[in-house]
């Protein structure tokens, strides 16, 4: 009944869907064409970008509602699940869906730019993009020219006019998240208040002595959010990565303990979470410009 669907390649989700394959590396879904289907979890081999249109009045972020009404942009990536579970019913889907597989992008600048410019695909569903009505209709202009091509016979321009089409629609996603890190101004300041609080609160009760420094991943699952997404909020708001901010704060812990108590280095080091006290050493140096003991001596 809630057995995982593996869609390792874009046919067998066109296959479940009951849509015809146009192309074996790209396809566009209008789900308003597709006969009523049972929910199914799948394990995607392929990039997904569904766009639902549902009131977002109705999703929460964090603790607060959104407003924008007009639809949700949904990432999915290869290797990633998504999908309801299977009550047995059937549904008629709504909105629509862009897949296109990694084959795709191989060889071509979109390739070598995907995981590290167009991070939104690892962040996590409550993370999605809503898009305002004049956001919307730039989206489906993106969408109908993807559908164009793949109306068409394949011939040596299709691979290049389609994977162009692709970029520019992400880099319109990229855009939009933008504006919603800045239109999010509130609920983005409560994060970092709260990532501040986690942070000291690690270190004020002794825990990176017991279980090593603290991560990013460590930080965005207290904070609800996925790694990737806090890194770019932070570097929306503060012009800093998570990582970055962590850091900061385990100098401003280390500058605290080396002026102000007794303790060795390598006790220090210990007590910040390192493994190895020249791992510590080292960073400190970098940062700071100077080694924890001549630090020591200038400051003392």
């Amino acid at each position: 009944m809630n057995e995982l669907i593996k869609a390792d390649n874009i046919c067998i989700y066109n296959e479940w869907a009951g849509v015809e394959t146009k192309h074996p590396l790209v396809s566009f879904i209008d789900f308003s064409t597709v006969k009523p289907l049972r929910h199914a979890r799948k394990l995607y081999g392929f990039y997904a970008i569904f766009l639902k249109d549902v009131k977002c009045g109705e999703l929460r972020y964090g603790r607060q509602y959104y407003d924008y009404q007009d639809g949700t942009l949904i990432f999915v990536a290869p290797g990633q699940v998504f999908g309801a579970e299977d009550n047995g019913e059937v549904f008629q889907p709504t909105g629509y869906l862009l897949m296109f597989h990694p084959d795709l992008l191989r060889n071509t600048s979109l390739g070598k730019l995907m995981m590290k410019d167009y991070t939104f695909f690892s962040y996590e569903t409550n993370e999605a993009l809503h898009l305002s009505s004049e956001e919307r209709q730039v989206i489906m202009d993106c969408f109908h020219k993807i559908q164009y091509e793949l109306q068409h016979p394949i011939d040596k321009h299709s691979k290049g006019l389609i994977v162009d089409s692709i970029k520019m629609f992400l880099d319109y996603c990229t855009r939009f998240y933008d504006r919603q890190f800045i239109t999010r101004d509130n609920v983005n300041k409560d994060v970092l208040v709260r990532f501040e609080a986690l942070l000291e609160d690690y270190f004020m009760k002794g825990r990176a002595e017991k279980t090593g420094l603290p991560t990013v991943q460590y930080i965005a699952n207290e904070l609800n959010l996925s790694a990737n997404y806090l890194s770019d909020l932070l570097r929306k708001e503060t012009g800093s990565t998570a990582l970055r901010y962590i850091h900061d704060k385990v100098i401003d812990v280390a500058k605290t303990q080396i002026v102000s108590t007794d303790k060795t280095i390598s006790e220090i080091a210990y007590l910040l979470g390192f493994q190895y006290p020249q791992h510590f050493t080292r960073l400190f140096k970098k940062e700071v410009g100077c080694t924890p003991n001549e630090y020591r001596l200038q400051v003392g």
